[in-house]
This record gives structure tokens, C-alpha cells and sequence, in this order.
């Protein structure tokens, strides 16, 4: 049952809430706050919304026309796990107060206009997002940079690098490097922070389907939600890092959701799973490849042909590009397969019936702001289905094994930001369809990316480069 503005009243009072926090999301996909007393709460305030400055939140309004709204959803309504006082949490859309209308820059709004776009084709009616965001927890980092000097160092106590440390005593047990994948306690020191999270993560109405040790050294984790709408999903998302990063906190450990924290060793991705439904049927079941139907094949063939584009959305921070290098783990070959991991696109085979029936999306990483990559992606597979783009023959081979002969023709992912945001400014009319996303949304996400991302980290030399370079 959807929550009705009374019915939140009713939870906060039954809660003993004493502040509303209201939720909203940046342009570039984090989670911001502002939190009123209870009695400021009533049922008017979920049509008249609250007032922020818009100036000061990443990609939002220019100081001139900074006044903005957040207007909360009811639907959303919560009890923070962690506030010491009882805490209601809301999610927000963002207003403009003057015309009432939604602000076209807030990424919710995005992914709630792809939603009705995808009913308004008569396609399907509903699109399931399952991300799986990898993370690291890690028990201290430092970083700096300053005009002659630059360091960052990470430490875990699962480290390789802690073999000899004098940890009075050190009781051994280390991961080695690409050897986290499911060991068992005590070498997975994490099970119970990854257990704490979950319990949290049902608190807040989440379901859980697993949670593991991942594959790299030192606390890499993965835990899964099921399978939502778009929307819904990408509001779970964020109250997941939400949860992530406060329990590790609250443990005394730091978790972080940026791709590629430690070198040589796996970064962090956030395959998708997608699929689409039409009154409550599932629509990517048939007869085809890996049991596919011809709809699904057309989806994963408008994956593959914007894949590039997507990248700048998907894969949206200069880090993202230290996990997505050729000849290593992460998944830049644009092909699909049931069941390879090596393809950028696969098709999962634990389950053969129609309703498992699913394309998952590997190259995305959990930096994103999953509002705005969720509904790119389905943007890109409706494009796919309207102008059945064939997405070629299946690639059912180890990828990373194919020789240079048998690569040259399989396309690929960019190789850096720039290129990434180079094929979204050449290719970005699919995602301008319905109205779904806007110019102004794609040109904002460009420059901001641009000027505050790429060209920061591109006037800044790097330590390794002395390494290579001092003595020339």
C-alpha cells in the first residue's frame, strides 16, 4: 500500500519523530539534506514543499535564480537507523517555486519522465533495475593534494600489504590480491559489518538477496537488492550507500562506492539487470538466444550501440576509467553472451524461467547517479526495440583470451572520460526523446564534468609520473 501524506503523519507520530530530513539528489548523483522540525510537517507540506538555495548544490541554479523547492513523496517515508534522535526521512523531487513545475535538472524527474515515456510507447509498462554496487570498507584513508605534493594511502587489515606489519600481534589470515572472492571467516573479517548492513537495509524495506566477500584484497564487498521498478530502485540505491557508509562509520571503518581505490587489483562495478513487463507479463522471454526474445535481443543491440555515450552517464568520473582498461577485469568489450563474464552484456542462467529472463548491463560502476543511468539505459534499449538494431552474434568465447585478430572487429568502451563525454555530445538524440532527458541536462552534465572532473585531474601530475618521468 502506497503511503498517503496522512499515513506518514501517523508513522512519525507513532515513531515519536522529532525532525523531518528531506532528501534530494545533485546533479552528479549525491544525496543532499535539510532537516525541519516535526511540527513543521503536515499534510500541505507534501504540495507546498520546503525552500533551499538551488546555487548551492552541483548543477542546479545560477545565484540569480537560486530559490528552489523540494516537494517530499510521501510514498518514500522512512525512520533513519542512525540519528540519535528519531529521525523521518523523506525523498524530494525539486520544484521550481515560481512556476510549480518539476526543475528538469533534478535527476528524479528524469527517471520518473523515462518511466512514462516507456508506458507512453505502448512497449511495456514497467522497466526492473537490480544493480549490484560493489564497495570497499576500509579502516583508514588519507589523501592531499597540494601544489607540490600529492599522496593517498588506504589501509585494511585484510590487506596483502599487512602480512608483516606489527599488529601486536598480527594473527596472519590476509587476503591475497584477487583471492576475496567468498573466503570464510576469520579471513573475511566483514560478515557481521555486511550482516549489520543488511538487517539495516531490510529496516528500511529493502530485500536482500545475498551478501559475499568480493574479489579483491581488502574489503571488497557486494550485497544485492532484489529487483525493483526504475524509480523505486534508484531511490533503494541511495538509501543503500546511504546505509553502507554510515554502518561502516559507525564501526569505526570507511566505506567508498569509487571504482578504483587500490592498484592491481579488482575495482568495483555495478552490473544492471534489466528487463521489461507489460501487464504483470515478462516481455524478454522467448525462443531466441539463451532463451530471449526477439524484444530483448533489439534492447541489448541499443545497449551496445550507445554504449559509448552511455559511458559518460554510466561510468561518469575519471576514476571509472582505472577499472575500464582493456586485458583486465572489467568488461570493455561491447558483446553479448549468456552466462560469459568477459561480455559487456550477459544474459544470467541460474534460473531458465520467463520471469528471470534478463539482460545484465556489466560495464556501469556505482559512482553514478543512478537516476539518470538507469533511465539512459532504458532509453538506449527503447531505441534499440523502435529501430530493431540487431546487436550481432552472440560472443560466447572467453573474451580476454581472443587473440588481437579475433578482437579487432568487437567494438569497445572509450578509454577515458573525455572520450566517453565526446560520444555523449555526438550521440545523446535517443536520450532526448520524450522529453526525457533534456539539452540543457546533457549540456550541464558535460561542462560540469568537464570543468570541475577531467581538466582538475588533467593539470595535476600524479606520483607515478616522477617515477617515470624526473630523471628525463
Amino acid at each position: 500500500m502506497t503511503m498517503k501524506p496522512k499515513d506518514v503523519l501517523d508513522l512519525a507520530r507513532h515513531a515519536g519523530a522529532v525532525m523531518v530530513d528531506l532528501r534530494f539528489i545533485d546533479l552528479p548523483g549525491v544525496w543532499q539534506h535539510t532537516s525541519v522540525p516535526i511540527h513543521r510537517l503536515d499534510e500541505s507540506s507534501f504540495e507546498d514543499g520546503f525552500g533551499f538555495d538551488g546555487s548551492s548544490i552541483r548543477g542546479y541554479q545560477p545565484i540569480n535564480a537560486s530559490d528552489m523547492l523540494v516537494i517530499p513523496d510521501a510514498g518514500s517515508a522512512q525512520m533513519d537507523p542512525f540519528r540519535d534522535r528519531p529521525t523521518l526521512t523523506l525523498i524530494c523531487s525539486v520544484f521550481d517555486p515560481i512556476t510549480r513545475q518539476p526543475y528538469s535538472r533534478d535527476p528524479r524527474f528524469v527517471a520518473k519522465k523515462a518511466e512514462n515515456y516507456l508506458k507512453q510507447t505502448g512497449l511495456a509498462d514497467t522497466c526492473y533495475v537490480g544493480p549490484e554496487a560493489e564497495f570497499f570498507v576500509f579502516d583508514d584513508v588519507r589523501y592531499d593534494q597540494t601544489n607540490n605534493g600529492a599522496f593517498y594511502e588506504i589501509d585494511s587489515e585484510e590487506g596483502a600489504w599487512n602480512t608483516g606489519r606489527d599488529e601486536a600481534p598480527n594473527r596472519g589470515y590476509k587476503i591475497r590480491h584477487k583471492e576475496g572472492y567468498f573466503p570464510v571467516p576469520p579471513t573475511d573479517t566483514l560478515m557481521d559489518l555486511r550482516t549489520e548492513m543488511v538487517e539495516k537495509l531490510h529496516g528500511v524495506g529493502i530485500q536482500i538477496e545475498v551478501s559475499h566477500h568480493e574479489v579483491a584484497s581488502a574489503g571488497q564487498c557486494e550485497i544485492d537488492m532484489k529487483f525493483s521498478p526504475l524509480l523505486e530502485m534508484a531511490d533503494k540505491l541511495l538509501w543503500f550507500k546511504y546505509i553502507v557508509k554510515n554502518t561502516a562509520w559507525h564501526a569505526g571503518k570507511t566505506a567508498t562506492f569509487m571504482p578504483k581505490p587500490l592498484f592491481g587489483d579488482n575495482g568495483s562495478g555495478m552490473h544492471v539487470h534489466q528487463s521489461l513487463w507489460k501487464d504483470g507479463k515478462p516481455l524478454f522471454s522467448g525462443d531466441g538466444y539463451a532463451q530471449l526474445s526477439e524484444m530483448a535481443l533489439y534492447y541489448i543491440g541499443g545497449v551496445i550501440k550507445h554504449a559509448p555515450a552511455l559511458a559518460a552517464i554510466t561510468n561518469p568520473t575519471t576514476n571509472s576509467y582505472r577499472r575500464l582498461v582493456p586485458g583486465f577485469e572489467a568488461p570493455v568489450n561491447l558483446a553479448y553472451s549468456s552466462r560469459n563474464r568477459s561480455a559487456a552484456l550477459r544474459i544470467p542462467m541460474y534460473d531458465v524461467s520467463p520471469k528471470a529472463r534478463r539482460v545484465e548491463v556489466r560495464f556501469p560502476d556505482p559512482s553514478t547517479n543512478p537516476y539518470l543511468a538507469f533511465a539512459a539505459m532504458l532509453m538506449a534499449g527503447i531505441d534499440g526495440i523502435v529501430n530493431k538494431i540487431d546487436p550481432g552474434d552472440p560472443l560466447d568465447k572467453d573474451i580476454y583470451a581472443l587473440s588481437p585478430e579475433e578482437l579487432s572487429g568487437v567494438p569497445k568502451m572509450p578509454g577515458s572520460l573525455d572520450e566517453a563525454l565526446a560520444a555523449l555530445e555526438a550521440d545523446h538524440e535517443f536520450l532526448l526523446r520524450g522529453d526525457v532527458f533534456t539539452k540543457d541536462v546533457i549540456d550541464t552534465w558535460i561542462e560540469y564534468k568537464r570543468e570541475k572532473e577531467l581538466n582538475p585531474v588533467r593539470l595535476r601530475p600524479v606520483p607515478y609520473e616522477f617515477y617515470l618521468y624526473y630523471d628525463i
